[in-house]
């Protein structure tokens, strides 16, 4: 069902690789006579543009009862998109850490490989507050990467510090689920 809460999950989906490709391509602003600057700025506005979609998705989802088994597949799915998108990007131009990005892609397909199994055994791991901190945390890591803001690579560095603590959470998590289904 394509409703307002999909539909704003399918526009990440849709901005992330032109973000990856203003990103990558900052020769595209300078050859056309502007300062690398506005690349800086139309990435980092694509970027907030996007990631705001992520809030009123799930916000209006749950206020309007409009949750659908489509939407708890794209939602993670654009998030994932996004956020991969911006750190590769900021990766392969050297703005940012290949370890940093190493360790947070790692531990997303790690979770993610958790969650499906979760659900193939009917367990539901929901996320935490440590996951929702850890996102907001990698968003304003990106932000301040894209604007090549002071501070950026300690901020990505704490993003992985909380992205590798609330990956420890949900396995915790997911091993208590485990051990209350088999007694």
């Amino acid at each position: 069902m394509l409703n307002l809460p999909n539909t704003l999950a399918s526009l990440r989906i849709v901005l992330a690789p032109l973000m990856f490709w203003i990103i990558l391509n900052p020769q595209y602003f300078t050859q056309n006579g502007y300062d690398i600057t506005w690349n800086y700025y139309f990435a980092c506005l694509l970027f907030v543009l996007a990631s705001a979609t992520d809030f009123f998705d799930g916000y209006i989802a749950r206020e309007w009862n409009q949750s659908t088994l489509l939407g708890a597949i794209l939602d993670p799915l654009a998030d994932k998109m996004l956020t991969l998108a911006a750190f590769l990007g900021l990766m392969m131009t050297g703005a940012a850490s290949a370890w940093a990005i190493y360790i947070i892609i790692v531990r997303e397909l790690f979770i993610t490989g958790v969650r499906t199994v979760a659900v193939t055994e009917g367990i539901s791991v929901k996320a935490s507050m440590a996951g929702k901190v850890k996102t907001v945390v990698q968003m304003i890591a990106i932000g301040f990467l894209l604007m090549h803001w002071p501070f950026s690579t300690e901020l990505l560095w704490l993003a992985v510090a909380i992205t590798v603590y609330s990956g420890l959470e949900y396995l915790w998590g997911f091993k208590n689920a485990l051990l209350r289904e088999s007694i």
